[in-house]
């Protein structure tokens, strides 16, 4: 994934009222950012950090900037912007990067499904093959090079986790898959320490059959690419 139009560099304010970052442009300028982001973003984001963000043509848009990516002190790259992670998916799906799910004709978004009213990331199709239901989950929180998920308490997650267990029952694939998008993250964990109910729940799915799999990703100013397969711990 290329950004174009390249994103602007500035230095982080503060986060406020959940989806507003204020940030000083390279220029001096204060701005206020949208921030695409409803978890806690523990790591992802301290005033003084340098953030990059996107600017939107739609001028219906009241916040025409959004805060894309944040540089740590240490010199890793987080994206903040949880949209990204479908977007990234998507791409290495049709890309069949992913060994594991190669071999599909067909990739479907936003599909109905379960009952719980959900519609999952996306579903594979081939002739002479189950369908493949996936859930997508962007992997932020980093602690020393170990990421979890989640990083606040997730009902949502929760609700995903037995709508995939009630598909596996039922014969079909179903796949959680981590998008590791902090450079520190080496391999990943459900944080038991945050959401032990989410924790139970993922070991719930193995048993019964849900495919995990975790992915890290490149992260530069520049363009975003998932590359390498990273190890599951639960």
């Amino acid at each position: 994934m290329d950004f174009s139009p390249a994103l602007r560099p500035a230095t982080l304010v503060r986060r406020y009222k959940r989806f507003l970052a204020d940030v000083i442009t390279e220029q001096g300028e204060a701005l206020t950012l949208h921030c695409p982001n409803t978890g806690a973003m523990t790591g992802c984001g301290s005033p003084g950090d340098k953030v990059w963000y996107s600017i939107s043509g739609n001028p219906k848009r009241k916040y025409a900037c959004t805060w894309e990516l944040t540089e740590t002190h240490s010199g890793d790259v987080i994206c903040v912007n949880t949209q990204r992670a479908n977007q990234l998916t998507e791409e290495t799906l049709r890309d069949e990067c992913i060994p594991a799910l190669a071999g599909y004709e067909n990739i479907k978004r936003e599909v109905k499904y379960g009952h719980e009213n959900s519609r999952c990331d996306f579903m594979l199709q081939a002739c002479k093959q189950v369908n493949c239901y996936i859930e997508v989950k962007s992997v932020t929180l980093s602690d020393e090079g170990q990421g979890y998920f989640p990083d606040a308490v997730t009902t949502r997650g929760q609700k995903h986790l037995r709508e995939l267990i009630a598909i596996a029952e039922q014969g079909e694939r179903a796949v959680l898959l981590f998008a590791a998008l902090h450079t520190a993250i080496t391999c990943v964990s459900p944080a038991s320490h945050i959401d032990a109910a989410y924790a139970q729940l993922l070991k719930q799915a193995l048993h019964s059959g849900v495919e995990v799999y975790a992915w890290g990703a490149s992260i530069s100013p520049e363009k975003m690419v998932l590359n390498r397969p990273l190890n599951v711990v639960v």
